[in-house]
């Protein structure tokens, strides 16, 4: 002990000095120790409130999710004190950013965020899960450095692929694909797909298209490329636009635009490799007849006025 020593020091070198002293100066010893711990108490509480405060995420998200295929997959993620931070969700296979704050970066309308205001929830959600979605997902904030929260989706039953079904409605609403029911193509050039629902939604955001090629949910990331989707929504309704460029035999088969809110429309579309239609042939016989008509009816009036 610290009294111990002192006195001991003092009474072996010191036999003159007198007990009170010895007190006096074990007292002082005690106030300055008994401020220096005090002192470290107060950094550690500092330390404490300053932690506090930075952003971090809620461990009570779980870490893993299972899906199955073609249904809904919601990814937790809660960020607490982050001010003005943003926080975003990126796909770790490709380092795709898929959603910042609350605006979607992706032309797959599967994704979008989930924040309910004013809570700390930003939650990724996926609809119409499939296969190709399973692997790791980033929850980031933009701290310096950057701090992230690493979210696995496991996908089952990957060997079964739905068909779109028209979502249950009271009303007959359906979607509609602008043009023909058989839309043909040359080869390398650009597919493009207009799709209109008129059905009121509010808010406009909540309603959403997704699109079908056969039976599988267009890629718009697959290694192809050259897919987008450009999308108006409205309180009116809403207009989807599917883009395939450069276009490849391949591309061929049915699409399906697939609402939210309404029943699927579908096209079959034909990639030509130089040759033509029927449907095609039998336009053009109905184009050369139209004009051989109008040029033999132009000439028999010119044949009468002649005449006169």
């Amino acid at each position: 002990m610290l009294s111990d020593f002192i006195h001991g020091h003092i009474a072996s070198h010191c036999p003159r000095f007198d007990s009170i002293v010895v007190q006096g100066f074990e007292s002082i010893s005690r106030k300055y120790l008994d401020r220096w711990s005090t002192g470290l108490g107060v950094l550690s509480a500092l330390s404490s409130v300053e932690r506090t405060e930075r952003p971090y995420f809620d461990d009570v998200s779980p870490r893993n999710v299972s899906a199955v295929v073609g249904e809904s997959a919601v990814l937790r993620c809660r960020a607490k004190h982050i001010g003005n931070r943003t926080v975003s969700w990126m796909r770790k296979r490709d380092l795709h950013i898929l959603t910042s704050h609350i605006f979607t970066y992706t032309g797959d309308a599967r994704f979008s965020v989930l924040h309910p205001e004013p809570s700390d929830d930003w939650d990724l959600k996926i609809d119409y899960v499939q296969p190709r979605d399973a692997g790791v997902y980033e929850c980031q904030i933009n701290t310096e450095p950057k701090i992230n929260m690493a979210v696995m989706l496991s996908v089952e039953d990957e060997s079964f692929t739905p068909a779109p079904q028209p979502p249950p409605r009271s009303s007959a609403a359906a979607a509609t694909i602008w043009g023909s029911q058989d839309v043909y193509v040359k080869k390398g050039s650009t597919i493009s797909l207009t799709c209109s629902v008129n059905v009121h939604s509010s808010p406009p955001s909540s309603a959403s298209v997704l699109w079908y090629h056969g039976n599988a949910v267009v890629d718009f990331d697959s290694p192809r490329g050259g897919i987008s989707l450009e999308t108006e929504k409205t309180e009116g309704g809403t207009t989807s636009k599917l883009l395939v460029t450069k276009a490849a035999l391949t591309d061929s088969g049915n699409y399906t635009c697939v609402p939210n809110n309404a029943h699927p429309a579908s096209v079959s579309v034909h990639v030509l490799n130089g040759e033509h239609p029927a449907a095609m042939q039998t336009s053009n016989r109905a184009t050369y007849l139209t004009s051989q008509l109008s040029c033999a009816l132009f000439t028999y009036l010119l044949s009468s006025m002649a005449g006169r």
